[in-house]
């Protein structure tokens, strides 16, 4: 129904800059709120940053002001710019979509996840 393939993950010095995308395809009517979620070695999957229909956004502390959302509703797809990285950005990186796939019918669905290493 609705299928999503990251991209744009990679190692990266501390300081560095990072974008990832994500696009869904399939079949559906619309898509809805959009979102990065990451998780670390040993850690629960956390909220990153999320992006609504009308392009409202919301972002966790420990990365406003670095990083940013956005999306082009025409191609179905979110970005994530990420700048400033740290050590601790270091993670796998998820995006979540709400997917419309009837009328009234939302559900979620996850990206495979791309690795994001943040080394020197």
């Amino acid at each position: 129904q609705v299928q999503l393939v990251e991209s744009g993950g990679g190692l990266v010095q501390p300081g560095g800059s990072l974008r990832l995308s994500c696009a869904a395809s399939g079949s559906f009517f619309s898509i809805k709120t959009m979102g990065w979620y990451r998780q670390a070695p040993g850690q629960q999957r956390e909220l990153v940053a999320v992006i609504t229909s009308s392009g409202n956004t919301n972002y966790v502390d420990f990365v406003k002001g670095r990083f940013t959302i956005s999306r082009d509703s025409a191609k179905n797809t979110v970005y994530l710019q990420m700048n400033s990285l740290k050590f601790e950005d270091t993670a796998v990186y998820y995006c979540k979509v709400q997917g419309e796939v009837a009328p009234n019918q939302v559900y979620n669905y996850w990206g495979q996840g791309t690795q994001v290493t943040v080394s020197s």
